[in-house]
């Protein structure tokens, strides 16, 4: 498949989910909001938590603080974003980047609804961010990643728009080294067909110039692959 193929597979997916629940969807418990706790989904409209299609909880672990700009790469419906301005409080902010109009119509309904104040969703692609250089403190994405075709560009990205110091606290499928993951690239959006594989997914997060990245598997999403967080931070 070419790489326009992949996103415009993944853009009818999520299409799809916008104008309908995870539930009617081919999700089950490795996904979405079963990830969150009931204290953390509280604190969002159910809209936004029906719409997750995660695999993690990326604000928990990002160590978010006080006054920080945080970035949320394929922000959905909004879930993470929400829960990541409440975090970093009136004197931060929250950006969220999504492809979808649709996605980005509900988020910004979503956070209305939340009386979220300090978030901003964008319409971009995650390999083109519309950020200025060194303007976030900390990305998160969500299960994510592994939908880009070409992941390099993602990460030179990420280490572009990061401040000195900044952090990465990503929620990915990973693909056990040596693993091809399902050979239907057809079903990139739904089988993890573009996950990295471990040592790739390493290499390229230094290749882009971001250090000390760990991959830590949380739970498994299928033969071979696994739900991760993936940490790492610019010098």
């Amino acid at each position: 498949m070419t790489n326009n193929e992949v996103h415009e597979g993944v853009r009818a997916f999520y299409r799809r989910a916008a104008r309908t629940r995870v539930s009617e969807l081919e999700a089950d418990g490795r996904w979405g909001a079963t990830r969150y706790d009931n204290d953390t989904l509280a604190q969002a409209p159910s809209a936004a938590a029906d719409l997750s299609m995660g695999c993690g909880n990326p604000h928990a672990m990002a160590d978010l603080r006080a006054g920080e700009t945080v970035l949320d790469l394929g922000s959905g419906a909004g879930l993470d974003v929400i829960l990541s301005a409440k975090r970093v409080g009136p004197s931060g902010t929250a950006f969220g980047i999504d492809f979808l109009d649709e996605m980005l119509e509900l988020a910004r309904a979503n956070a209305a609804e939340a009386g979220i104040g300090n978030a901003e969703f964008l319409h971009g692609m995650i390999e083109n961010i519309p950020l200025p250089d060194a303007s976030v403190d900390v990305v998160i994405s969500n299960c994510v990643i592994n939908l880009a075709p070409d992941k390099a560009p993602v990460f030179v990205e990420i280490a572009r728009v990061l401040r000195p110091g900044g952090r990465v606290a990503i929620f990915d499928v990973v693909a056990d080294n040596g693993n091809n993951v399902c050979a239907n690239g057809a079903h990139w959006a739904d089988c993890g067909a573009g996950a990295l594989q471990r040592d790739t997914y390493l290499r390229l997060l230094l290749a882009a110039g971001l250090v000390e990245p760990t991959i830590e598997y949380t739970h498994d999403t299928g033969p071979g692959r696994h739900g991760a967080i993936i940490r790492a931070r610019l010098p």
